[in-house]
């Protein structure tokens, strides 16, 4: 009968731990700034220093907080890393974002290692890193979008009526409506074909 009320213990204890993983605080949110570009912005009470890594979909691995030394940045709550947002490539499809944070600073070809090491794993966690000193990781999770084609508008002919242009200006109008749009917004040839050489 003792044993029954140890084992029952047991299982209740274990069923209110599953409760407490997703209880966890973040340490770190992702502000989107465009359609494939981030900030991340480390919350209050976190360690002073960290570094930011992706893995793609794709298994495409880049350290994103590149300094000289090669080490962990001082990361200030409530502010950017870095003070940048960062690009994610649309090519490379939704991305994990690690943020390492550390109480000292840290060299990242290590972490860069270990990263490729574990990257078929889910998920990583600090005890699966070898690094020193006191280290939390924070994973979030990030897809960037496809942004909307630049809209450089029509050529206008001497009537103030627009000559030529498409869907985007870009040229896609009738042979003759016009001179074709380069694409920094320029023209060639030379007056469309309503227009009056001076």
């Amino acid at each position: 009968m003792k044993r029954w009320s140890v084992v029952m213990a047991v299982v209740a204890l274990c069923a209110g731990c599953e409760g407490k993983k997703e209880d966890r605080p973040a340490r770190a949110q992702l502000r989107r700034t465009g359609p494939a570009t981030v900030e991340v912005v480390p919350l209050e009470g976190q360690l002073p220093f960290c570094m930011l890594y992706t893995v793609s979909e794709k298994g495409v691995i880049r350290q994103l907080t590149l300094t000289r030394e090669n080490r962990s940045i001082r990361c200030d709550p409530n502010r950017p890393v870095a003070n940048t947002s960062f690009r994610i490539p649309v090519q490379e499809g939704k991305v994990r974002m690690y943020v390492f944070f550390s109480d000292d600073r840290i060299p990242a070809g290590p972490v860069a290692q270990q990263l490729y090491d574990l990257r078929g794993q889910e998920r990583i966690n600090a005890m699966d890193l070898r690094l020193p000193g006191r280290v939390f990781v924070e994973t979030l999770e990030f897809t960037p979008e496809e942004s909307a084609p630049p809209v450089t508008g029509g050529v206008v002919g001497a009537g103030g009526e627009v000559v030529d242009g498409g869907t985007n200006g870009n040229g896609g109008g009738a042979l003759g409506a016009g001179a074709p749009v380069l694409p920094d917004g320029g023209t060639t040839g030379g007056p469309a074909a309503t227009e009056e050489a001076p």
